[in-house]
Formats: structure tokens, C-alpha cells, sequence
């Protein structure tokens, strides 16, 4: 396997190469997952990229699917260890976004009712005319 790339500057790659302290849960070839030292809920966790990728645009293929794979695993068993009432996976590209490290990471997020998480929307009816338009332009960049 190739080299990931590293930014000796990223606190997530300090992480995963072990010059920074974590609550590690778990490490393959590609991830790397810990507690959130700054969780929403008890049992938050990030699955993190083993290389430094700014955020899901930059990633390759291989480690996103990584990712994913680690991303379900850790779920499970904060599932069964919290109990929580659901499970967000949340992933955050950009500033605007509230990602607040720029390396590709994903957060395993357990929910309660009433936890008041601003992750949720209330369903509103859109414009069907305006929706199309935009399925139509965003169809025209894939």
C-alpha cells in the first residue's frame, strides 16, 4: 500500500500516529477511531481517516468507503454499550458546514429524545418546479 498523506501540523494526524494523546476504540490499514473528547452525548465518537484529506471532496475513493465501514462497526457497538434512542452519522465538509478539523472524519453521534440537537429539520413541503430545476443542474455536474 502506498503512503497516506500526513500534515505534521493536523491534530488528527498527530492522533492517529500516536503523538497526540485519544480514547482509542479502534485501527485498521485506513481508519482510526477514538471518543470525542468534546461529545454531544455520551458514547460521541469519530472515525477518522488514517491519510489527511482536508474533507470528503479530497478523499479518495477507497478511504471514504474505509470510512463507512469503520463508521457502521463503531455504531454497532456504541449502540449496544449507550442504548441511545438513535444514531447520527454526520459528516461535515467546510467551514459553513461546522467542521471544525480540516482532516475527512466522521461523527457517530448517539441521539435522545429531547436531546434539543440542532441536526434535526422540520419537514416543510419544497417548490416540485424549483426542486426539479435543481435535480436537473446538479445531474449536469455528475
Amino acid at each position: 500500500m502506498a503512503a497516506l498523506p500526513h500534515d505534521a501540523g493536523c491534530i488528527f494526524c498527530k492522533i492517529v500516529k500516536g503523538d497526540a494523546p485519544s480514547f482509542k476504540l479502534y485501527e485498521d490499514d485506513l481508519t482510526f477511531a477514538i471518543m470525542d473528547i468534546n461529545p454531544f452525548m455520551p458514547g460521541h465518537a469519530l472515525v477518522l481517516s488514517k491519510g489527511h484529506f482536508a474533507n470528503l471532496h479530497e478523499a479518495s475513493d477507497e478511504s471514504v468507503a474505509a470510512v463507512a465501514r469503520t463508521a457502521k462497526k463503531i455504531a454497532a457497538a456504541v449502540n449496544e454499550a449507550v442504548k441511545p434512542d438513535g444514531i447520527n452519522i454526520v459528516q461535515a465538509n467546510g467551514q459553513g458546514a461546522a467542521q471544525s478539523v480540516l482532516h475527512y472524519h466522521v461523527h457517530v453521534l448517539p441521539r435522545r429524545f429531547g436531546d434539543n440537537g440542532s441536526l434535526n429539520w422540520n419537514l416543510t413541503p419544497g417548490d416540485h418546479e424549483g426542486i426539479a430545476k435543481l435535480a436537473a443542474d446538479i445531474r449536469a455536474c455528475l
